[in-house]
């Protein structure tokens, strides 16, 4: 196997790291400056005793009460995988929702949003633009969850990639924009400002919940988003996250909990057991024959 040479080194705000392959054409990939680590407060030390180790903010569980069910036939309740529902166990402070269009993942990341107390177009507690009522229909759910904490802190964010520029409009017109970098996110590309407001927004301690964010990043930025993602965790025990996502590159985070919504019932799995993982792989190995089976009327085996 030919050698791969790495080299780090700062431009700008950030820092870049470019993979060289002989005889290939580099990438450069552009990461977010380290974000500083957060100092914890001091454990306090019982007279003539170790020091108390201080308990994290952690979402364990998250279980959905049937006796609150009115309407099981209605939606959300009419979608297999929120049907079949009974409790997730969350292990990692890294947890992403993965399966096809439809299958409710997005759905229950919106019900938790909402049962923590975020606005349901995106924000968190303390401002929630609201430009529409469709995105109330998912209340019945938001009343039979429950989510239990180690410690429950209130802070976060909910990140819709959907309902993003509504977000930044309403940081704009409460002004507000001091805390997201002194610099207008709608004055900044939309890679640029989904990773502006996480480094700016996204280290103080809670929960922190993403819908899609790939969506505002190409792959390079998803490799910067990465290396950002774990500066978050490493700058802070009290951070943990809940993605929702389609991404291969977003889904290789190591050591991250991956519930599937396929098949009709949320199960945890490996990352090379996901979906996209499986097809990108299968797509990138062999491009001609996706193609040739997508615009051809020949079946998909037929090799002639």
């Amino acid at each position: 196997m030919e050698a791969y040479a790495r080299r780090v080194f700062v431009h700008g705000r950030g820092i870049v790291a470019s993979f060289a392959a002989e005889r290939e054409s580099h990438t450069e990939v552009v990461f977010p400056e380290p974000v500083r680590k957060i100092q914890q407060p001091h454990p306090h030390k019982p007279e003539g005793g170790a020091p108390l180790i201080p308990e994290m903010m952690h979402l364990k569980k998250i279980s959905l009460l049937r006796e609150r069910i009115t309407e099981p036939r209605e939606y959300p309740f009419n979608i297999p995988t929120i049907a079949s529902l009974n409790a997730l166990e969350i292990s990692s402070r890294i947890c992403f929702f993965v399966g096809e269009n439809g299958t409710g993942k997005s759905t229950l990341l919106e019900a938790i949003a909402s049962h923590y107390g975020f606005g349901l177009e995106g924000g968190n507690r303390n401002f929630s633009p609201k430009t529409t009522d469709t995105v109330a229909t998912i209340e019945p759910l938001v009343k039979a969850l429950r989510l239990s904490f180690t410690k429950k802190t209130g802070g976060g964010f909910y990140l819709r990639a959907e309902s993003f520029f509504n977000v930044a409009s309403y940081i704009d017109q409460v002004g507000a924009s001091g805390s997201y970098g002194d610099k207008s996110l709608h004055h900044q590309s939309h890679g640029e400002s989904f990773l502006s407001l996480l480094q700016n927004r996204f280290t103080r301690s809670g929960l922190y919940l993403m819908d899609e964010p790939e969506a505002a990043l190409s792959p390079q930025r998803q490799l910067s988003f990465l290396v950002l993602l774990h500066d978050l965790m490493s700058g802070n025990d009290n951070i943990q996250f809940i993605i929702a996502t389609h991404s291969p590159i977003v889904l290789a985070y190591p050591g991250a909990q991956i519930f599937s919504f396929d098949e009709g019932k949320i199960h945890q799995i490996d990352y090379r057991e996901s979906h996209p993982f499986q097809l990108v792989s299968r797509f990138i190995a062999a491009p001609e024959r996706y193609i040739n089976a997508l615009f051809s009327e020949l079946p998909f085996g037929n090799d002639s």
